[in-house]
């Protein structure tokens, strides 16, 4: 009898201590394959908490945590270019807690750089995740001599170019030309000056091309029928493609590749800010972060996580950066607010010029 009430008792706890587990969740607002299934199931194996996932991007994240004052998720992957001049205006982020990083994980110049450009009134509020680039897809075989943005423009390619109409292309034209626009971010009259430049380019060079692409996965598929021989992208979109047609690859532009940085940032409001701080020490460990790597390709802020990436992913980095190319990455700093209506109302002109 009291073996069985033992046993009674013991399932009871049970039931208990497993509903308790089931019902901590972590809400998480990130960018598409930012956790991958197996690194969740690994994490709420050891910590008990479900991630919950909301996949976006940089402007709906914003919109969705100006719409709840920062409520409704506990975790959020903005780009770190992203996060100064919004939490200045909309304090929709709360103060990054540095006492619960595990920063010996972190790539410490990386760590430090996300830590300044997320400064707001004195305090950090991100810490970086993974990284990446833009810069040219070029079938090699048909466009040999493609190296820069200026290419994306060239009549030689026409009818087999293909560009996003967003703030990128802005930017890498405006290197092309042999201008720093980040140098030009405090003074809102010469930013204007050399956007109407832009502009004139992108205008005049409006029938060299196919599509301004939307979606990424359209984008390869016209590279990969060779519909698009140049076109500017993300590096690892041009790897996927390269392991598909050694002909085809990412070249990081003359000008310079165009460096962002994802990063780790808590919503004001946030519910699980103990189960957020878990799953970035998580995330962070090199094994995991290599699980991350070796599947979406990207690199990530963790320290040790390269040297456990798969040797074609590492074979990627090498042949595309050369040394000299790294050191010419153009890193994307914090944009300010004043900048997008002038970008948004160029961007509105060349999509409507004839």
């Amino acid at each position: 009898m009291i073996k069985k009430m033992f046993g009674v008792v013991s399932a009871m706890l049970l039931i208990i201590a497993t509903s308790g587990v089931q019902a901590e969740t972590l809400n998480l607002l990130t960018w598409k394959d930012y956790a991958p299934q197996s690194l969740r199931d690994k994490f709420q194996a050891e910590t008990g908490i479900e991630v919950k996932v909301t996949f976006s991007n940089n402007e709906e994240m914003i919109a969705k945590l100006r719409a709840t004052r920062g409520a409704g998720f506990d975790l959020a992957q903005p780009s770190q270019d992203r996060i100064s001049s919004v939490q200045e205006k909309f304090q929709i982020y709360q103060a990054m807690d540095f006492s619960k990083i595990e920063k010996n994980l972190f790539i410490a110049s990386m760590l430090e750089a996300v830590k300044n450009n997320t400064m707001v009134d004195g305090k950090p509020h991100a810490v970086p995740f993974c990284w990446g680039s833009s810069g040219l897809i070029v079938n090699t075989k048909l466009a040999p001599n493609a190296n820069d943005y200026s290419d994306l423009l060239n009549a030689l390619y026409v009818g087999r170019i293909s560009y996003r109409l967003k703030r990128p292309t802005l930017i890498g034209i405006a290197f092309s030309m042999g201008d720093d626009p980040f140098a030009k971010y405090g003074n809102a009259t010469e930013y204007k000056a050399l956007m109407d430049r832009v502009e004139a380019a992108l205008i005049a060079g409006k029938g060299l091309v196919k599509n301004y692409w939307t979606n990424g996965d359209n984008l390869l598929q016209l590279v990969r029928t060779g519909e698009v021989t140049v076109a500017m992208g993300w590096d690892g979109g041009g790897w996927k493609l390269h392991e598909e047609n050694p002909d085809i690859d990412f070249i990081a532009p003359k000008s310079g590749a165009l460096g962002w940085i994802d990063t780790f940032a808590i919503p004001a409001k946030a519910e699980n800010v103990s189960g957020a701080y878990k799953w970035i020490n998580f995330i962070m460990r090199p094994e995991n972060a290599a699980v991350f790597t070796n599947q979406e390709k990207y690199a990530t802020a963790s320290k040790g996580a390269a040297e456990m990436t798969d040797p074609a992913i590492r074979a990627n980095f090498s042949r595309s950066f050369s040394q000299a190319a790294i050191d010419n990455i153009n890193w994307y700093p914090p944009v300010p607010a004043n900048l997008e209506q002038i970008e948004g109302k160029l961007l509105d002109r060349v999509k409507a010029a004839q």
